[in-house]
């Protein structure tokens, strides 16, 4: 019976990592449904982005309060879940406070995880005051009702929950050691626990051994739970804001990606030397022409696709979008939504059908992002400014605006206009060259 404890917990956690393990395989195998893309240039900037933007956190403290907030959470939550090592070694092993042999840096340690603890608490409670009883405009999009309201408070209460378990199991374990309890060493310091201690006082030895082992046990099976949780929220940002902020964009943002299939055309037009009346080049009859644009997930590039599930729901894009702002249905949050959903629903219907996607009718453009989202973009840049992790809503938007343009024809009206006045004279103007100064006699 000694050894039923650490069997059990050894089995939890051989359960909690597998699922996550499996939960991001499929993750990965998602991402990579979109098409290959090189994003193998510039590493020095890639690196110094990922570090100053993903680490540093420096596009977060762009609007102070919910940036230092975030600092505090974020900085807590990680640190705090070092401790997790300890935990995880007194648990297989039976041990308690494993590390505590350190003497004077285990207690500034433990002191440390316990302030950050407080702060993790306190922006938590700001967070879920700004989102349930100001009600910040970015928080009650339209988007947000549903499923993504629920899941940004769940964390809240998910967070709140764990730093107060771990403060709650600190308490018990100080008042252990003041008693002398067998198998609780004198280790570690206590600066916010302590003032929990008065509601423990008058406890017996026994009882006070329950509430520790039972805070201890619900705070690591917490974390294994909310490890995977993590899929299937907004919150698996904390994974992959590294990778999405190194495989971000490092061209300048007005500058837009071209197909190489249009370039190499209008080169040949462009080249005096060309035969106009030259037999294209022999080609397999049997190929696939390649899409121009995107109507699904799959047109899309791993990198959007990565974007979209690295998506943090903040909605500071939307906030900065004049569309939006001037009532347009354009919301870039939504987009990459919007995009995360389908491409959650592709990989379902893959699960279902031994990793192969069967046609279910279907399609990213018209049943998820409408064609009035597209065209109500201005290509102004402002939420990918915005955007804390370095996500690029708008190359989707492109790419599915040249699907309507080149695929389908379904420009709006002023838009084909410009085009054929542009191809028949050579501006965007209606009028012939000849005539284009009639303006000066006027």
């Amino acid at each position: 019976m000694e050894y039923v404890p650490n069997i059990l917990f050894a089995i939890a956690l051989i359960v909690g990592v597998g699922y996550f393990t499996r939960n991001v395989k499929k993750l990965s195998r998602n991402i990579k449904l979109g098409k290959d893309v090189d994003v193998s240039d510039n590493k020095p900037q890639r690196w110094q982005n990922m570090v100053r933007i993903a680490l540093g956190q420096t596009k977060m403290v762009v609007r102070p309060v919910a940036g230092i907030m975030h600092i505090f959470v974020y900085v807590g939550f990680i640190i705090i879940n070092i401790e997790v090592l300890e935990i995880i070694l007194d648990g297989l092993f039976g041990t308690h406070r494993l590390f505590s042999s350190l003497g004077s840096i285990y207690n500034f340690l433990i002191g440390s995880f316990e302030i950050l603890a407080f702060l993790v608490i306190v922006a938590v409670v700001v967070f879920w005051i700004r989102r349930n009883v100001i009600r910040l405009q970015r928080f009650i999009k339209p988007e947000m009702k549903g499923w993504p309201k629920k899941d940004g408070n769940m964390i809240l209460y998910i967070e709140f929950v764990l730093m107060t378990l771990f403060l709650t199991m600190n308490a018990a374990d100080s008042q252990l050691q003041q008693m002398g309890a067998e198998h609780y060493v004198r280790a570690g310091s206590f600066p916010i626990s302590q003032f929990l201690t008065p509601l423990l006082s008058g406890m017996s030895e026994s009882g006070l051994m329950m509430v520790e082992r039972t805070a201890w046990w619900l705070h690591i099976l917490g974390i294994l739970a909310f490890l995977n949780y993590l899929y299937y929220s907004k919150h698996l940002h904390i994974l992959l804001a590294f990778p999405n902020t190194y495989f971000g964009k490092v061209k300048p943002k007005g500058q837009l990606d071209n197909l190489q299939s249009v370039t190499n055309e209008v080169k040949l037009m462009m080249d005096p030397n060309a035969d106009p009346f030259a037999a294209p080049a022999t080609t397999d009859a049997a190929a696939v022409p390649e899409k121009f644009g995107a109507s699904d997930v799959m047109d899309l590039n791993w990198v959007q696709l990565l974007n979209a599930y690295t998506c943090t729901e903040c909605g500071r894009c939307t906030s900065e979008c004049p569309a939006n702002q001037t009532g347009k249905k354009l919301s870039p949050r939504k987009i990459m939504m919007d995009t995360r959903d389908r491409l959650e629903e592709v990989g379902k219907n893959m699960d279902a059908n031994k990793g192969e996607f069967k046609p279910d009718g279907k399609q990213l453009l018209d049943d998820y992002i409408s064609r009035e989202e597209l065209w109500a973009c201005t290509t102004c840049n402002a939420c990918v400014q915005a955007c804390p992790v370095s996500i690029d809503p708008l190359s989707i938007i492109v790419e599915m605006r040249r699907y309507l343009v080149m695929e389908q024809s379904a420009a709006p009206m002023e838009l084909n206009n410009m085009m054929s006045n542009i191809e028949n004279n050579g501006a965007p103007w209606p009028y012939n060259q000849m005539d284009r100064l009639n303006w000066v006699n006027e």
